[in-house]
């Protein structure tokens, strides 16, 4: 169980996050000089966390010079082309699976020497394995629109 001072210092901390952003009442920057004033510790930090804001504020980026941009734009025509690429790939390989598959379902249909037992496990089998592809694909799909961590390189 949590003791009343780690109470008061989350509510300090809060109010300090309100002070940064602008964000307080007059009731509530009493209260925050308060509890700044009856802590030490919890005082450092409020200068620590003006200090950083006050760098923070002041901070630009800087330009990068005109050779990152040209490599910048042959890096976007690269990607590009090569989206285009896998695209294309992508579109023909489906076209040849997709007939590969309706010439065999046609096969085996017309096999009159094969069991129909076998014919239904067949099929059977081919709609099991697309129902598991199609559940691993919708997986990751919704995994990498919610990671959080995507742009992080490691």
């Amino acid at each position: 169980m949590r003791g009343h001072g780690s109470d008061q210092n989350e509510r300090a901390r809060h109010l300090m996050m309100a002070a940064l952003d602008g964000e307080l009442s007059p009731d509530q920057r009493t209260d925050l000089d308060r509890l700044l004033s009856a802590d030490a510790e919890l005082r450092a930090e409020w200068e620590r966390l003006v200090k950083v804001k006050e760098v923070t504020g002041v901070m630009s980026y800087r330009e990068p010079p005109d050779e990152i941009w040209e490599t910048y734009w042959i890096s976007v025509y690269n990607r590009l082309e090569r989206g285009v690429g896998w695209i294309l790939l992508c579109l023909g390989t489906l076209a040849l699976l997709g007939f590969g598959i309706w010439e065999g379902v046609r096969t085996l249909l017309a096999d009159t020497e094969l069991p129909g037992f076998v014919k239904i496990a067949v099929f059977v089998a081919a709609f099991g394995g697309t129902i598991l592809l199609f559940s691993v694909i919708r997986e990751k799909l919704f995994a990498r629109r919610r990671d959080a961590y995507k742009e992080i390189q490691r």
